[in-house]
């Protein structure tokens, strides 16, 4: 999809604020509602736009403790990472997960309410994983940046 400055303010305006009214979006971007609308229905159709959600506070919702895991498989087939990544989709905790090239095979980012709490699914959830040759995990201490989305120029 071949996307021109009114979509892409759109989507930079959408970035910052998911819940603007349509109409507050048309008049930012200077057009009249429902061209507005039509735009933002386009690129969701697209896929472009995948989805809204509330961006919640973790500390606030019981899970301040939030580490990185780094995780080696033992085979990389594709049925063996397939295998692991049905595996994590199905702990609620494991906030991201992604596929690495190098040394190591996926980086997960994880929420908890504690250190024990985090322990325990490292232990019974992560390590004793089917497939799983190691896993090093990394505490945050704090967070410099967390921003969503993707740049739009």
């Amino acid at each position: 999809m071949a996307l021109d400055k009114i979509d892409r303010e759109i989507l930079s305006l959408l970035q910052e604020d998911g819940r603007m009214t349509n109409v507050d979006l048309a008049e930012r971007v200077g057009l009249t509602a429902p061209p507005c609308l039509r735009r933002v229905r386009a690129l969701e159709q697209a896929g472009v736009i995948r989805g809204y959600h509330a961006d919640c506070d973790p500390a606030k919702l019981g899970y301040p403790i939030t580490v990185f895991a780094m995780v080696s498989l033992r085979s990389q087939a594709e049925q063996d990472l397939a295998l692991f990544e049905r595996h994590i989709a199905t702990i609620p905790e494991v906030r991201e997960c992604h596929m690495l090239n190098g040394e190591i095979d996926f980086i997960l980012k994880i929420v908890a309410p504690d250190l024990e709490s985090f322990q325990r699914l490292l232990t019974t959830q992560l390590t004793a994983a089917p497939n799983v040759a190691s896993v090093k995990s990394s505490l945050t201490i704090r967070t410099a940046k967390a921003q969503t989305g993707v740049p739009i120029p």
